[in-house]
């Protein structure tokens, strides 16, 4: 009855492409938590207070079933404020609120891009919705504007929706915005960005990278809660009639229970956090370009952002470069395919405040030795 599950499993194993969980340990070159708020002494008050002010731990149930709590309503109310959207809504997670929007909000008739290299959760979302899929090159407005025109030409007639990541997981390189914003006001076509790795990180008070469209009738917009802002959840920021249509229509909405109000008061806290504390973002932008400037010395590309892949290809070299780093005391994790297309196996190293300048060098000065070192 298990032998299917057993053989595959082997297979995984045969191509260096088996996982396993493995504890936390080393120093942090592997997580989100981009400006070290997930272990914030005012994140954790914030918690505290509320929990001993009567706030439930649980939601215990649906938004639309006594799950509102007046904490997400307040994060809600605050994160439309904060990104300049005039709606928000707050989802369990970045994966099932990009999958929520890509089943719900494109309709049958209607086209999805998707660029090639976005997360999985949009490519999950979007095939299992009614509209058309089709992928595009990455970073590539062109492409996605020949896309568009060539599904106009078959004889397409319902909306367009562009989907992209503003900053991208695997690669840490930026979406062309501008362009992809022209090419959607061209065609009267949706603009759907993951912010997932910008927000916090980039904008005005770390409004993200697509702060500037906020607010159009045209833009959708997802930033997770369990990145830079130290928390869990995700929220959607839309023109209210699309967060009006979700809630009515969005099936992972209605359906699952309400994420914790404590993450809603702890993700709203974050907010002011990053507002209030802009010298974390200072702190992480000089750890990124202190990052970029020993990658180049050792002949690797710079990326200008706290996401800096170090492509090796092969599967089994990527891992055991990872684990000689690991062995010295770096969490730094090897990424293979399905995660990053075939032969791009990489090593991920994620740049965070939970690391110091000096813990920088010493990570590099390692990675050029296990490098020469490692078949």
């Amino acid at each position: 009855m298990l032998d299917r599950y057993e053989a595959t499993l082997s297979g995984l194993a045969r191509k260096s492409r088996l996982r396993t969980l493995g504890p936390r340990s080393g120093l942090d070159f592997a997580s989100n938590d981009y400006l070290g708020l997930a272990r914030s002494k005012r994140l954790a008050e914030a918690v505290a207070a509320a929990l001993a002010a009567g706030t439930p731990v649980g939601a215990t149930g649906s938004r639309l079933l006594r799950g509102n709590d007046p904490e997400h309503e307040a994060l809600e109310a605050k994160a439309a404020d904060f990104f300049g959207a005039e709606r928000a809504l707050f989802f369990g997670g970045g994966y099932v609120a990009n999958f929520a929007v890509l089943t719900t909000l494109p309709q049958k008739g209607d086209l999805i891009v998707l660029d090639k290299l976005i997360h999985a959760s949009a490519h999950e979302g979007a095939r299992a919705g009614r509209a058309e899929v089709t992928e595009a090159a990455h970073n590539d407005a062109d492409a996605v504007n020949d896309a568009i025109r060539a599904w106009r030409t078959r004889g397409g007639t319902g909306r367009a929706w562009i989907v992209v990541e503003s900053l991208y997981s695997m690669d840490g390189d930026r979406a062309p915005l501008d362009g992809l914003i022209e090419v959607a006001d061209r065609h009267d076509a949706f603009l759907y960005v993951d912010e997932a790795h910008a927000t916090g990180v980039y904008g005005p008070d770390g409004r993200g990278l697509a702060h500037d469209l906020e607010g159009r009738d045209n833009v959708v917009v997802l930033h997770t809660c369990g990145k830079a802002l130290g928390a869990s959840g995700a929220l959607v920021t839309a023109p209210e009639v699309l967060c009006n249509y979700l809630v009515n229509r969005c099936r992972p909405f209605i359906y699952a229970t309400a994420p914790s109000p404590l993450m809603a008061v702890a993700a709203a806290t974050a907010l002011d956090i990053v507002a209030d504390e802009p010298d974390r973002r200072e702190r992480l932008a000089r750890l990124v370009a202190l990052a970029d400037k020993r990658a180049e010395d050792l002949g690797l590309p710079a990326r200008g952002s706290q996401i800096l892949p170090i492509i090796v290809g092969d599967n089994t070299r990527a891992m055991a470069l990872a684990e000689a780093l690991q062995s010295h005391g770096f969490d730094v994790r090897g990424i293979r395919p399905p995660t990053v297309p075939e032969g791009t196996a990489r090593l991920r190293i994620s740049l965070t405040l939970n690391v110091d300048k000096a813990d920088v060098s010493a990570l590099f000065d390692t990675l050029a030795e296990t490098w020469e070192r490692t078949p």
